[in-house]
């Protein structure tokens, strides 16, 4: 159940002595995280192979999950896709969550004063998971994507949140990050990283020019729980064609600074 693009290890361990841990659900949770990484349908065999089962195994789940409404044969009848119910665990987790709920008029309201597209991200062991992405005029459809992921390493919200963590805690992620180069400015060097998290620290805010996107610019603030730890963050992100780093940074930090703060109070 390994995300590969980013060296995502699984939310928690399992202890195969578990009496209470059901193997069946664990599967069926399995063969539908093969669908994370690919950009197409998928086969049968596709499926079998990525999500480490016989084909005779995955063709009992996807079966049962294609019954269920969780799977589904795309338009083309060229593979299985990730049926339509899946979207409404999406919403049943969006709804229900206590931060994303109380974000989202703090999300509306900077996104209307900053006119660039505003995130709120929540982290998931190595990467951070978007929650809510409210778009600017240049958005491409992967960039409004809810769920899409990005690592912790490279990222102004990683930086964000490591800011907030222990030295000891930020060299633990660092050495089980994947890192790799995912435009030509992506810091991957341990050294450099944890200089960017010592800026952050300093500035109350992180910044990333690049890494994940040829020509944006990002800064990030960091959400966190009543104890001070770091759950996530809220990055502003726009275009170096309109912004140099040193102006983007004097207008929008206060402004993420607030609204993270805003929300840091409860």
């Amino acid at each position: 159940m390994q995300r590969a693009e980013y060296g995502v290890p699984p939310a928690t361990s399992v202890d195969d002595g578990d009496p209470l841990f059901v193997q069946a659900i664990a599967r069926a949770m399995q063969l539908l995280s093969a669908f994370h990484d690919t950009g197409k349908p998928l086969t049968l065999n596709e499926i079998a192979s990525m999500s480490g089962m016989g084909k005779s195994a995955a063709q009992r789940v996807v079966h049962t999950l294609r019954q269920l409404g969780y799977i589904q044969r795309d338009a083309d009848d060229r593979g299985y896709v990730p049926g339509i119910r899946i979207l409404d665990h999406t919403r049943d987790y969006l709804r229900l969550n206590p931060l994303v709920a109380r974000a989202s008029p703090v999300l509306m309201e900077l996104r209307r004063t900053v006119r660039e597209r505003v995130d709120l991200s929540l982290r998931d062991g190595l990467r951070l998971v978007y929650a809510a992405r409210l778009q600017s005029k240049r958005e491409t459809f992967f960039a409004t994507l809810v769920g899409q992921s990005v690592p912790i390493y490279c990222t102004s919200g990683g930086r964000a949140v490591m800011a907030h963590l222990s030295d000891a805690q930020v060299d633990d992620i660092i050495a089980r990050s994947d890192r790799h180069e995912i435009t030509p400015k992506t810091i991957t060097d341990p050294e450099k990283i944890r200089a960017k998290v010592r800026e952050a620290r300093e500035n109350g805010y992180a910044l990333a020019l690049e890494e994940i996107l040829q020509g944006e610019i990002a800064i990030a603030t960091a959400l966190l729980a009543p104890d001070g730890t770091p759950l996530g963050a809220i990055h502003i992100a726009g275009s170096l064609s309109e912004w140099d780093a040193e102006t983007y940074c004097r207008r929008f930090a206060p402004l993420a600074a607030e609204a993270a703060g805003a929300l840091n109070r409860f």
